[in-house]
């Protein structure tokens, strides 16, 4: 059976989705196991120059609803990852524990990408003790949610959203603790 014209739009957009996703940004990306991950840049967006982010709704790695509108009037932080991706493993332990050092100011989210089946992504969560929870996003269809704005385009990335749901800053490719509690504090501060 033909699936219908709506479902093979949505299938070929999460497709380019995932080819951009893949293609990788930066001034001097590295490749690693056959994707390219980002340079660690770190672009901040003034407070003038903020447009809002997307609300994003969805599942998490357990099947149950997600839905990142509860965080309202918190510094939101996005990681997308995928266990399939050496830096996601290299930059779990530091994601942890800025979550839990920015757990009064910020919520973390991340969005899992390219997992087609949930126990590598389930897995790799325990693993890495990462308490917070993940939109289960195979085809990448909520970055696409991003749009222009702050695009995603490699993996991974890290998004910051402030207080006011507003894009804030994106780190692309590997984070570390220092990093991530020094933009929840200066974007969580009015910066």
């Amino acid at each position: 059976m033909t699936p219908p014209p709506v479902t093979r739009l949505r299938r070929a957009v999460a497709a380019v989705a995932a080819a951009v996703l893949l293609a990788g940004c930066g001034s001097t990306p590295t490749a690693e196991g056959g994707y390219v991950s980002g340079d660690g840049s770190l672009t901040r967006i003034a407070v003038s120059q903020r447009q809002a982010a997307p609300i994003l709704t969805g599942i998490d790695l357990d099947g149950k609803p997600l839905d990142s509108s509860a965080f309202t009037g918190k510094v939101i932080v996005y990681n997308v990852w995928g266990s399939w991706c050496a830096p996601c493993r290299k930059e779990a332990p530091a994601l942890a524990a800025a979550a839990e050092r920015t757990a009064g100011t910020a919520q973390f989210l991340g969005i899992n990408t390219r997992d087609l089946d949930r126990g590598p992504a389930q897995a790799f969560v325990r693993a890495q003790g990462i308490g917070f929870p993940s939109f289960y996003d195979p085809q990448g269809e909520l970055l696409l949610n991003f749009g222009s704005q702050v695009s995603p385009s490699a993996i991974p990335t890290t998004i910051v959203v402030d207080a006011e749901g507003r894009l804030a800053a994106r780190v692309l490719g590997e984070v570390t603790e220092t990093t991530i509690v020094g933009l929840v504090t200066e974007i969580a501060e009015g910066a």
